[in-house]
This record gives structure tokens, C-alpha cells and sequence, in this order.
């Protein structure tokens, strides 16, 4: 009589195939042990599980007191159930074709393109048993009335986490394509998935920071952060990079770009073909750019002032002695523009206002009232936690981060690779933007947890006075500087309808562009590729609805209207144009080429963490 495990293989009982079982079961056995140490929640974590574990309570309760949405949504799953379970058994024993799906996924759900998943009886009953249940938490969330907008939007949030990892396509028997293939190549799909499994985790801080795309294809300075230039100043936070121009002649005023340092600012520099520095570059511009320090422990004590203070004001002081200009205009992208705002707002309360001639916000938030999902993870209880961890190490990790915003898409930035990776044992594709979106910074433990609370909690940026940075008080509303918006509509880190309540700010003059896919290809979008389009308003109602109706949609890239902008209105002045300046020209000296050091500073190397064969 066979065994149950022979029964099971049949024809595939081989030697070869036993050994790559065996090998598969120790290498799980080895690896869920190592997983289960490295998950061990800290504080920040822990806090961030009790917010979950409240927030399914407070589902649970209110589920409770509404019964009859409960059994509405109950009955139609059972009486779907059953027409599923008829079709399903009518086609097994061959009584009848194929009949009409009961519930079909979405056309923009990749999960379930495989044909198998549609033609095969079993993998189809799989299927929309996944998306029947699927359906029936969201109607559930969707019903329930008795809780607040943050209450229902966490609620909602970890639901689909939940749903999102029970997808049939995450585990080995029940997805099709992973079965062909582990059939095909007798396992060794899934031993090569276990060996990326255990490289991403030892590379993971807390959570599981998947591979996405092949690190050894990307070299920063070879082939990507590549448009010439040099480093003309530094200090303990920033290298400033000057580029050398590709025009005779540039505008008077300079133009300082201002990045996030929450990742690395080479997303303006991937390639020559995208660049936005370099289509800055040969549009005239005389364009510095801040390279934020990767920091560690010994940075634990910078504040948001102190990043004010080192990065764009220290940056103008610099720019003044390389070109003698007194006035920049500023162009900034997510939390650099938060802090663009608030640098502006402090030279205009120290009377230093006119040093910029003009500030651009790209996908920034200044009235952080809705967040987005990301609020999710800022509760008073988790943001609690979070500080207190930060108190512990000094810094977070930008590891952390960066798993935190993949599940803001965890189906395509999170189980889509998971798949690919470690159940189809893929090498993942060399992907630069990918490769930018996993090379993160750590923060520094007084920045950011002051950041967290003040602006994304409290909301006191929009307050009159609510933030004080080096003894000085601040308020937007005393900008006089012309401001330019420029928002993505899909963009999910920066709702656009939420930095559209920075246009109502400024008592100077503002524009706002609404630019169409997301945060990062909302904004890096050359013309050349003549892709997603933006809409324009010249009106500047209270509501981003209102904003929405009256605007006209352009095709093609924002990047051209923001240069008439710039030079219809004069910050960019053609009649007043200079010879194009060289680095190094004025009184600053070259420190270093482009992209310099500070932007190769990885998480393991600030931390210590570096391999020994590295270390050697």
C-alpha cells in the first residue's frame, strides 16, 4: 500500500524529487525560525498591532449593534455560495458547460489572468470563493455607520490587508502558475524562493522588505544620478550639487531644488531620457540641488530646524558665493516642499522674504488634515509608540518606512513581488525606479518624530504661529512669494484634493496644476514621452472639487507650463539672462563630482550593519 506523501506525488517520486522536498522542508524549518526572531514587534510596532487590534474591535462592535446588515450580508454570500458550489459540481462530472461566473474579478485585478483561472473548474471555484468573501467584508465596512472617518478608514485599511493576503495566488497550491512550475522544475522554484525569502529578511528591519528589482544592475553615478555637475559646498547634513550648464547663456536667478530626505534625490535624476535636472539644465537654469545626508545615531539630535537651517537656507548662503545672487527660486517635492513652506514662512517672519523670487510645491502637503491612508499608522496611541522607539534608537529605519508605504499598494508593491520572488523563485527585473524605491534613509529620531506629530497629528502648520523654528513663529498665510502647485491625481503618499488646501494659504499669488498618474510619474514626467496630461484652473475655489469642475485637461507633461510660468511672470527673466556658470567659478571650489558621497551612503553602511565580505 503507498503512503499518503506517494499517493500524493504519483508519478513525480523520484530521488531528485525527494531530495528537493527535504531540502525545501529544512530550508522552511531554518527560515521560519529566523522570521519569527527578526518579527518580534518593537515598541513602534507593537503599538502600531494594538491600533489594529482596536480598531477590529470597534468593527467587530459596531458589526454587533447591526445585525441586520450582518445578516443581509451573510445570506447573499450563502445563497451565492450555493449557486457557485451547483455550478462547480455540474461541471466536475461533465453535466454541462461552463456556466456564467458568478462574481468576476476586476479588469485591473492582475491576480487572476492566468487562463487556469477562469477554464479549470477548481482553480475557478477558488477564485470567486476568494472574491465572495472579498466582497462581503467590504460591503460589511461599507454599511457600518456608527464610527468616524479615522475609525472606518483604519478599519478599512487593515480589512484589506487581510483580504489582500489571503489571496489564493499567495500560496503554493493555489496558484496555477506556481504549481506548473514547481511541477515543471521539480521544487527548485521554491528552493530558490527560500533563498531570496532568507536574503530579504536579513536585509528587513521590521516587516519584509521584498526585493524589487536586481541592485547589482544599478551603479549611482554610472547609470543612474549621471547629469553632470559637481559638489560646491557641504556640512553635516547636505552636499549641494551645482550641474554644469549645457546652455551659453542661463537666467540671473538660480534655481535650488529642494528634495525629500525621506528617500534619495536621485528620483529627479534616474536617466538622461527622464531627468528633470537635466531638462532643467538645458532649459537654462542654473539649478543646485541639495543631496540629503543618509543619517545614523550620531544625527539623533538634528530638528526640523536644524534641517531648515543646514539644508536651504545653508544651500542659499552657498549659492550666493558661487554666482552672487542674493534671490533663488525654489522648486520642492513632498516633505522637501513641507519644508520649503516653512523656510520660506521663517524668512518672511526674519524680513529675509525676498530671497526667494518664487517657490514651486511638488506633491506637497502643508494642511495635513487628510493624510491618507498613511494616517493610518499615526494614531496618538501608534505615534506614541513610534517616539518611544525613536527615543530607543535614535533614528527610524528607513527600511521601516518604506514597508509602510508598500502596503499602501501592497497588491503591487508588496504581493505581487512575494509571488514572483520566493514562490516562482524569480530574479527580479533591473527596474531603476524600483531600485530608487528600495535605496531609502534613516531619519533622525528629533526630526521625525517632532514631524509626525506636529504636522501630520496636530496639524499646527496651518496654524498662525502653531510652529516656532529657532525662536521664530511662523505663518503661511504671511507668504507673499507667487507659489506654484503641482499635484498628481492618483498620487496616494500626497492626496492631490488634500495639497490643494495649501493653495488657500499664501496671501501671494498661486497657481495650481493638477497632473495626471502618481506620485512619482505625476510629477517625473518629461515631455518628451507626451504621457498622462495635467489639468489646469486659473480660479482658485475653496473646494478641490470646485477646482476639478471648472478645470481644462492638457495633454502632454506640466514640465513646459511651469517654465512659461517661471518666465512669463519674470522669476526666470530671458531679458535678463547672464553667461551660463561653470561650477566652481565663484567663490566656492569643487569638493567632489557629482552625484557626490553623501547620496551612496546606504542603511547598512550608516548603521554598521555591513557584511563581512564588504567590511574586508
Amino acid at each position: 500500500m503507498q503512503s499518503d506523501s506517494q499517493f500524493e506525488l504519483g508519478p513525480f517520486v523520484d530521488e531528485e524529487w525527494v531530495a528537493k522536498l527535504e531540502s525545501i522542508n529544512r530550508e522552511y524549518q531554518a527560515l521560519t525560525q529566523e522570521m519569527l526572531a527578526r518579527l518580534m514587534p518593537s515598541e513602534a510596532g507593537e503599538s502600531i498591532l494594538s491600533d489594529m487590534k482596536a480598531s477590529l474591535r470597534q468593527g467587530v462592535e459596531a458589526l454587533a449593534g447591526n445585525p441586520q446588515l450582518l445578516y443581509g450580508a451573510q445570506m447573499r454570500l450563502v445563497q451565492d455560495q450555493m449557486r457557485l458550489w451547483q455550478q462547480t459540481a455540474r461541471e466536475f462530472y461533465g453535466n454541462a458547460e461552463p456556466a456564467e461566473a458568478v462574481i468576476e474579478p476586476e479588469r485591473s485585478d492582475r491576480r487572476f489572468r492566468d487562463e487556469a483561472w477562469h477554464n479549470e473548474p477548481f482553480y475557478r471555484y477558488i477564485m470567486q470563493q476568494y472574491l465572495l468573501s472579498a466582497r462581503m467584508m467590504n460591503e460589511l465596512i461599507e454599511g457600518i455607520d456608527t464610527l468616524s472617518d479615522e475609525q472606518k478608514r483604519s478599519l478599512e485599511f487593515y480589512i484589506r490587508q487581510y483580504v489582500s493576503a489571503m489571496a489564493p495566488t499567495n500560496f503554493v497550491t493555489t496558484n496555477p502558475e506556481v504549481m506548473r512550475l514547481t511541477l515543471e522544475t521539480k521544487g527548485q522554484n521554491l528552493i530558490d524562493g527560500l533563498q531570496r525569502l532568507r536574503a530579504d529578511l536579513a536585509n528587513s528591519a521590521e516587516g519584509l522588505n521584498v526585493a524589487m528589482t536586481d541592485r547589482e544592475a544599478f551603479r549611482i553615478g554610472e547609470n543612474i544620478a549621471v547629469t553632470p555637475g559637481d559638489v560646491v559646498y557641504e556640512n553635516e547634513l547636505i552636499q549641494l550639487i551645482q550641474y554644469r550648464p549645457t546652455t551659453e547663456k542661463a537666467f540671473k536667478t538660480p534655481l535650488l531644488v529642494i528634495p525629500p530626505w525621506i528617500n534619495k534625490y536621485y528620483i529627479l535624476d534616474l536617466r538622461q531620457d527622464n531627468s528633470m535636472m537635466k531638462w532643467l539644465v538645458d532649459q537654462g537654469h542654473t539649478v543646485f540641488l541639495i543631496s540629503w545626508r543618509n543619517p545614523g545615531v550620531e544625527q539623533r539630535d538634528l530638528t526640523w530646524a536644524d534641517y531648515m537651517q543646514l539644508g536651504p537656507i545653508a544651500a542659499m548662503e552657498a549659492i550666493e558665493k558661487a554666482c552672487g545672487e542674493k534671490s533663488v527660486n525654489l522648486l520642492s517635492y513632498c516633505v522637501g516642499g513641507t519644508l520649503a513652506a516653512s523656510t520660506v514662512a521663517y524668512l518672511t517672519s526674519t524680513r529675509r522674504g525676498r530671497k526667494v523670487r518664487s517657490v514651486t510645491y511638488m506633491a506637497t502637503l502643508q494642511d495635513f488634515r487628510d493624510p491618507g491612508e498613511i494616517g493610518v499608522f499615526l494614531s496618538e496611541a501608534a505615534l506614541d509608540g513610534i517616539e518611544r522607539q525613536l527615543e530607543a534608537d535614535g533614528y527610524l529605519d528607513g527600511r521601516i518606512m518604506a514597508f509602510s508605504f508598500n502596503l499602501l499598494r501592497e497588491k503591487d508593491l508588496f504581493w505581487s513581488f512575494y509571488i514572483n520572488n520566493y514562490l516562482k523563485g524569480e530574479e527580479p527585473a533591473a527596474f531603476d525606479l524600483l531600485y530608487w524605491n528600495t535605496d531609502g534613509t534613516n531619519l533622525p529620531a528629533a526630526t521625525h518624530g517632532w514631524y509626525l506629530r506636529n504636522m501630520y497629528l496636530e496639524n499646527r502648520l496651518v496654524e498662525p504661529g502653531g510652529i516656532e523654528l529657532d525662536g521664530v513663529k511662523i505663518d503661511l498665510r504671511k507668504i507673499s512669494t507667487p507659489s506654484y502647485f503641482i499635484s498628481a491625481k492618483e498620487d496616494h503618499i500626497a492626496k492631490w484634493n488634500s495639497t490643494y488646501y495649501g493653495t488657500q494659504l499664501p496671501k501671494g499669488p498661486v497657481t495650481f496644476v493638477l497632473g495626471g498618474s502618481g506620485h512619482i510619474a505625476g510629477i517625473v514626467n518629461p515631455p518628451s514621452k507626451n504621457k498622462y496630461g495635467y489639468w489646469t484652473n486659473p480660479e482658485l475655489p475653496n473646494s478641490a472639487d470646485q477646482w476639478f469642475e471648472g478645470a481644462t485637461f492638457n495633454e502632454g507633461s506640466w514640465w513646459p507650463h511651469w517654465q512659461a510660468w517661471m518666465t512669463d511672470n519674470g522669476y526666470a527673466d530671458a531679458s535678463k539672462q547672464v553667461p551660463a556658470r561653470q561650477p566652481g567659478e565663484g567663490e566656492l571650489g569643487i569638493i567632489e563630482p557629482a552625484p557626490g558621497r553623501y547620496v551612496r551612503q546606504t542603511i547598512p553602511e550608516v548603521l554598521g550593519h555591513l557584511p563581512e565580505e564588504e567590511d574586508a
